[in-house]
């Protein structure tokens, strides 16, 4: 194990200790897989974690710069997606030895794929409402109920799950937080067709589905603090990533990297359009003839200061987290921002464009590559203020949080859930 310590630990020592490592340890023949074995035996794959589970008592800072080092050596890090940016934080944080010893190692080397089965039909933004049940029977959990805007369902091993199992206890307490096996008879995922053409979602029936009595993250009841931990991971910035930095790296294990990575992006290629595109805002002017119109350039200015100001806020929020804090409300700061970000974008893009920014394709002797594309930014930008939250819950986040405003009235707090309206 390393011989610098959490107390005394600096980034130019880890990057250093990480490299040497490194050097020793690369072997591109290997699998993905077995890299990644590899990589968590020797503690750098989170070595903001404890010695007991696959880190080395490092800051939280440690991630990022381990991470780094060993990309910017030709290697790959951790995997991409939900499993270790929700599922295997949350269990970390929140699971039991046994949970840890079963799930954080398959989904470190990446051998298991998740997804996340919150939100229903009737539960997005008050996701205390959800109405799935989990109902124990002898030695397993019986459960039944729908979700939808299940990124990666389709094709994930394990779900992170809240489900309602108290319906005699108030709203928030009658929950649970489960592991569940995605492979069963009981699971139908459908995908989802949006309005932009991309289907990056699904929907997921659960008729029966069982899951082991074991397999619950915390006590019976405490669904509701861990999904909040889990959120909070979901809205922090930045995130990891498995791709290496030097294009001439090669071999089995950098190939399997970049089809990992190249299947992960295929569920977020219309992202850069929820976010606005703002950087096809002076061009799409100038393209247009309105590089000179002093209304437009108003526009882009402001919209493009607001971004520069959120990125500004975001590394503050990242300072705090490699300093070891909890994720807490700042993620709502952020995420509220990128929703600006994205509406003024989405005007700019209209006064520009005007009335062809319907068009789904050119017009006749239009070249332009990017014009399809502010049809698309029109159409995806709602889904940002949507999306991990609505800004309506984020505001309420940071009233309750940050400015200690009172709770918003509501007729379903403090009475049994089964007694609230439908």
């Amino acid at each position: 194990m390393t011989s610098i310590t959490g107390a005394s630990a600096t980034e130019g020592q880890v990057a250093d200790e990480v490299r040497d490592w490194f050097r020793e340890a690369w072997d591109p023949t290997l699998s993905l897989i077995q890299w990644r074995e590899r990589l968590v035996d020797s503690g750098w794959a989170v070595p903001s974690w404890s010695s007991q589970w696959f880190g080395r008592d490092l800051p939280a800072w440690a991630d990022r710069v381990a991470h780094q080092a060993i990309k910017d050596e030709g290697g790959v890090a951790t995997p991409l997606g939900g499993g270790m940016g929700l599922a295997a934080p949350t269990i970390y944080d929140h699971g039991s030895d046994d949970l840890m010893r079963r799930f954080l190692r398959p989904t470190l080397t990446g051998e298991l794929l998740w997804c996340q089965l919150f939100s229903e039909p009737v539960a997005g933004s008050d996701l205390a409402g959800l109405k799935t049940t989990a109902v124990l029977d002898g030695d397993e959990w019986i459960v039944n109920g729908q979700k939808v805007w299940n990124t990666s369902a389709h094709h994930a091993d394990y779900g992170i799950l809240v489900a309602r199992t108290d319906w005699d206890a108030v709203k928030h307490a009658g929950l649970s937080y489960f592991l569940i096996a995605m492979d069963q008879p009981g699971i139908e995922v459908r995908p989802i067709r949006q309005m932009n053409e991309h289907s990056s979602f699904n929907e997921v029936f659960l008729t029966d589905a069982r899951i082991p009595v074991d397999d619950i993250v915390g006590q019976v009841g405490d669904g509701w603090k861990v999904a909040r931990g889990t959120l909070a991971h979901e809205r922090r910035f930045g995130g990891r990533s498995s791709k290496t930095t030097r294009p001439d790296a090669s071999g089995r294990v950098i190939d399997e990297a970049r089809h990992e990575a190249a299947e992960h992006e295929k569920t977020y290629v219309w992202y850069p359009q929820r976010q606005g595109r703002i950087d096809l805002l002076r061009p799409r002017a100038e393209a247009n003839g309105h590089a000179d119109d002093p209304v437009v350039r108003q526009e882009i200015m402001a919209v493009t200061a607001f971004h520069r100001a959120a990125e500004l806020t975001a590394e503050r929020a990242k300072a705090a987290r490699e300093l070891g804090r909890p994720p807490g409300s700042e993620g709502s700061i952020g995420k509220l921002a990128l929703s600006e970000v994205a509406r003024a974008s989405h005007a700019a893009h209209t006064r520009i464009a005007g009335a062809k920014g319907m068009l789904t394709e050119p017009p006749a002797g239009d070249d332009d590559p990017d014009h399809t594309a502010v049809a698309e930014v029109l159409v995806s930008t709602p889904a940002q203020s949507i999306a991990g939250g609505t800004d309506e819950i984020q505001h309420n986040i940071l009233g309750e949080n940050i400015l200690g405003l009172p709770k918003e009235p509501a007729v379903d707090r403090g009475i049994p859930f089964k007694d609230v309206g439908r």
